[in-house]
């Protein structure tokens, strides 16, 4: 299958002076995760990391200029792509071994016949005859180059463990549903919450293998309760207090 040769890999837009996002543009909507630059006075945050089709570490070169932790809200592919060009890297433990030595079942370009049924019947359109690229990084690039490669599990996380950044605080908030280890990452001070996969403006995967329902309602009705002011989700554009509170709402109904 011949597919064009992209000129660039990453796309970014700043939120404001601390927060960057940075997407994959030639990575299919349902696969394409946003990646939050984090700034901090010590630390710098890399929230989620891609698909790893492309260097991301080259791509956001001039936005590292200290110590930077690639966080995993979990250990999708989408994710955590490009968590092994970063030395120090955050997770949930129960998601840790998924870093470490990341399961091949994710680790293709294709979805998989029963994976393709699922997203189709979730809402998302998704064709098993197609990749989730719509590019190459290269022209040397070919499919059979991708695999998830293991990343350094260096800060695992639990629940009410606070990411110090010197001037920022983020408190860790275990989110499962979506998957075991999900995490949210809560600053109190700005109202402002980097939610993972747990929620995001878009149909909201609950049934995947890893997944649970029961888990995901607990989870949602914990974030529904907090002061948010706005979320920035790992799919789709950033929202506020209302829309979060719709979202929810809808998903309990849901699953009520």
């Amino acid at each position: 299958m011949a597919l064009q040769i992209a000129d660039r890999w990453f796309e970014r837009r700043r939120i404001d002076d601390d927060i960057t996002l940075l997407w994959e543009p030639h990575v299919i909507p349902l696969m394409r995760c946003n990646i939050w630059h984090l700034r901090g006075r010590d630390r710098d945050l890399m929230i989620d990391t891609g698909l790893g089709v492309g260097s991301l570490r080259d791509a956001a070169k001039d936005l590292i200029d200290k110590p930077i932790t690639a966080v995993a809200t979990h250990t999708h592919s989408d994710h955590t792509g490009g968590h092994h060009e970063f030395d120090d890297c955050l997770v949930h433990a129960a998601e840790a071994d998924n870093l470490r030595a990341p399961s091949q079942e994710w680790g293709s370009l294709f979805p998989d016949a029963k994976f393709a049924d699922y997203l189709n019947q979730a809402g998302y359109t998704c064709d098993p005859d197609k990749p989730f690229i719509t590019a190459f990084p290269h022209a040397d690039y070919e499919f059979d180059d991708y695999s998830l490669k293991p990343a350094p599990a260096t800060w695992i996380v639990e629940e009410g463990d606070v990411v110090d950044l010197g001037d920022r605080h983020l408190e860790v908030l275990h989110l499962p549903g979506h998957s075991p280890g999900s995490i949210g990452l809560w600053e109190e001070a700005t109202g402002v919450l980097f939610s993972g996969d747990c929620v995001y403006d878009g149909p909201l995967l609950d049934g995947l293998e890893e997944s649970s329902i029961p888990d995901y309602v607990a989870s949602l009705k914990r974030l529904r309760d907090l002061p948010v002011r706005v979320v920035h989700g790992g799919h789709d554009p950033s929202f506020g207090r209302e829309r979060l509170l719709e979202l929810i709402d809808a998903y309990l109904e849901k699953r009520a």
